[in-house]
């Protein structure tokens, strides 16, 4: 922990060293002295200080300095560390001003200067204005800080980014005094957010998910340009893939583009996984299997966008969204799958900004006292409703089938029946959201043909499963909704696929690509759940063996 600071300001070199020296003597070990020749490079220290979560807890300023008096000084600092106390230095001759200043200011004391002996005439000020500060209960803030608005989408993504990394941060609104000094800090207005500080005092403006990435110490570029195995994805195929790649000896670096986990990942809580009695969630499940791959050798990249996939000769390349590429022996392809777009009128423009895709865990404290609407009837769809009943009023899954039984898990039913505040509205959509500066309403259509209208202002959204492998059209084969095909799939009346080049038949997880193979939900004809992802990431790593052992 830093310690609290303590600030002098004299444009007289020789007042500076005198006061700061005396400081020191008495205060050095517990309390770090900075000392500025001008009140705007005080402000300048103060500024850095607060980026960097530290805490100022007094402030010596001389009345007399050019361009910016002390009086002037205090006054822009109490922006920017309200609780700090506050002295004038002053001579003699400046004694009224001094006392003007602790009226209309609210200057704590002021100093004779000089000020022998210090034990007599500085010390006891000082240890006072500390004592102060000290039953004011403030503390430094050593977490990343987030400014930014309730109601803007890339405040949320931000936040949602930190959060699904597992990357402690402090949240504040730019509504609130504390986030209007942080901006003030950061040089920055209010249509920049949102601003994300480092714990170093580093500040963004508006920064997006690679550079959030790279400042919070996450890994975004790799060790090296060859690897044995690369695993696109880092949802549980992808994971479970690098603990056994690396596990069993191969160089293998795992890229994500946005957080490991996936839609397991944002789950709060799995219930029906095997070897957890009592449920884990989805965050805790990621974070084991993501340190387990690292104590292996695993290298994770975060925040990297794959575009495109590239056959040469043995050779199989990844290339990054920036241009840059990686190389490998095998790949396995585990991208998972991405929740559908609601497709009603609104939901575009208000994503971010009350309708979310997915669980959304950040926004439960907004959701107290208030109706909630999931859409979806599987089991993403009945765990967010469990979780989200303990902090909403109320929660309404709005289901297009007639019933939960043929899409969701009997347990999970049993509990959601269990719930009071949990009611399943089934045959019924939503037809429209609406809202200016968030989501304030939805339209529910029902099967009958009669619609109603609700006030809201959360709306989570789990329909449909849709692969994002745009990126690899003409590479590799998929079906007609983008699933990728491996294996015996890929036989058509016991005829390989057209180019392919081995003297065998692809393996059963492999691409119409040699040495590219695939496991969890983007494989076509998979089985859509976490434990059987993870079976096929370590089944993949088996092959890309036996695939090596080829060449």
């Amino acid at each position: 922990m830093n310690k609290p600071v303590l600030l002098t300001v004299d444009d007289d070199p020789g007042v500076s060293r005198a006061v700061a020296r005396d400081l020191r003597r008495r205060y050095g070990e517990g309390h770090r002295v900075v000392r500025a020749s001008s009140g705007q490079e005080a402000l300048d220290a103060l500024k850095e200080l607060k980026l960097r979560g530290e805490q100022v807890a007094a402030m010596l300023a001389d009345y007399r300095m050019p361009e910016m008096n002390g009086i002037e000084f205090l006054e822009q600092a109490m922006d920017l560390f309200p609780r700090a106390r506050r002295a004038l230095l002053t001579a003699y001759a400046d004694t009224d001003a001094a006392i003007q200043a602790i009226n209309l200011v609210d200057v704590d004391h002021y100093l004779l200067k000089p000020w022998d002996p210090p034990e007599e005439k500085l010390y006891p000020v000082v240890d006072a204005l500390i004592e102060t500060w000290r039953s004011s209960g403030a503390t430094a803030v050593e977490d990343i800080k987030i400014v930014g608005h309730r109601w803007s989408a890339p405040t949320y993504g931000a936040r949602d980014f930190l959060a699904r990394n597992a990357v402690p941060y402090r949240y504040y609104t730019i509504d609130e005094p504390e986030g209007r000094r942080l901006l003030e800090a950061a040089g920055a207005d209010p249509t920049e957010i949102p601003v994300v500080i480092t714990t170093d005092g580093q500040a963004l403006l508006a920064p997006t998910d690679a550079e959030i990435a790279a400042a919070v110490g996450l890994t975004v570029d790799p060790a090296t340009d060859f690897y044995d195995l690369i695993v696109v994805g880092g949802g549980p195929a992808g994971l479970g893939s690098a603990v056994y790649g690396a596990s069993e000896g191969l160089r293998t670096v795992l890229v994500e583009r946005q957080a490991a986990g996936g839609q397991a990942g944002q789950s709060s809580r799995i219930e029906n996984y095997l070897g957890f009695p009592d449920g884990v969630s989805g965050a805790q499940l990621t974070d084991r299997a993501r340190r387990q791959a690292v104590k292996f050798g695993a290298e994770m990249l975060t925040a990297r966008d794959v575009v495109a996939l590239e056959v040469q000769g043995s050779a199989r390349v990844v290339r990054f969204g920036d241009g840059s590429t990686i190389s490998a022996h095998a790949v396995i392809l585990a991208t998972g799958v991405d929740y559908r777009n609601l497709t009603a009128p609104g939901c575009d423009d208000l994503t971010g900004r009350g309708v979310f895709y997915g669980s959304a865990n950040t926004e439960a404290p907004e959701c107290a006292g208030n109706d909630v609407y999931i859409v979806g009837g599987a089991n993403s769809a009945g765990q967010a409703a469990v979780f989200f009943s303990r902090h909403a009023r109320s929660v309404t899954l709005v289901v297009r089938g007639e019933s939960l039984h043929s899409s969701m898990s009997h347990y999970l039913i049993q509990q959601l029946e269990a719930i009071e505040n949990v009611r399943v509205r089934t045959c019924t959509t939503v037809g429209e959201a609406t809202g200016d500066e968030h989501l304030e309403k939805l339209r529910l259509d029902h099967i009958d043909g009669s619609s109603e209208v609700v006030e809201t202002s959360h709306l989570f959204i789990f329909i449909g499963a849709q692969p994002q492998t745009d990126w690899l059209d003409g590479v590799v084969e998929r079906d007609e909704r983008g699933f990728i095909w491996t294996g015996p799939d890929l036989l058509v009346d016991g005829e390989r696929p057209s180019g392919w080049p081995m003297d065998r038949d692809p393996f059963y997880l492999e691409s119409s690509v040699p040495g590219v193979f695939v496991a969890g939900d983007v494989r076509a004809q998979s089985v859509k759940r976490v434990a059987s992802a993870v079976g096929e990431g370590a089944m993949a790593v088996t092959l890309v063996h036996r695939y090596l052992e080829e060449q």
